[in-house]
């Protein structure tokens, strides 16, 4: 599942991970379309879904994932798109990790994706259950940011990435 994508004149792997229950996707469709309904961020979740995670990389020996305010706006595009689409997806992750290289000097840029899990530790223990998803957590990453919103009928997506 990783592949590679040429940042900066060398070659980096670039880790795109499975959505529960989707088919992997990384195509070249636009990360937001005009006028896309922009769901309501839930900032309490997004700082329990941090603390969870760099929690389970301090019990796994790793270093905390740091916030990155780049991959923040990425991670909000990108839920925006999945509500509007009103499904799972990692369209346009090819865009959201050359703008990381390009913002934030990222090398490796992965991606977490999920929907319809009441909390922040529900969506984290489907993940960690999951090996890609898992991979993505525990990976050779510095910085992360987290974007979770509802969609109109109060529905709850999830878009977490993480670079280096």
């Amino acid at each position: 599942m990783p592949s590679h994508t040429k940042m900066k004149g060398r070659s980096y792997p670039v880790i795109c991970v499975l959505a529960i229950g989707t088919f992997f996707s990384c195509n070249k469709e636009p990360v937001m379309d005009p006028g896309t309904f922009m769901g309501t961020n839930e900032t309490e979740m997004e700082m329990d879904l941090l603390r969870i995670v760099n929690a389970h990389r301090s019990r796994s020996g790793q270093g905390p994932l740091l916030f990155d305010g780049a991959a923040y706006r990425y991670a909000n595009g990108h839920t925006d798109h999945m509500i509007s689409k009103g499904s799972l997806n990692h369209d346009g992750f090819k865009i959201r990790a050359s703008g990381l290289a390009r913002e934030a000097g990222a090398e490796a840029v992965g991606e977490n994706v999920a929907t319809g899990y009441p909390t922040a530790q529900d969506a984290f223990a489907n993940w960690y259950s999951s090996a890609d998803h898992r991979k993505a957590m525990e990976g050779d990453f510095t910085h992360t940011a987290a974007s979770i919103k509802k969609d109109r009928e109060g529905n709850l997506y999830y878009t977490q990435l993480f670079y280096r």
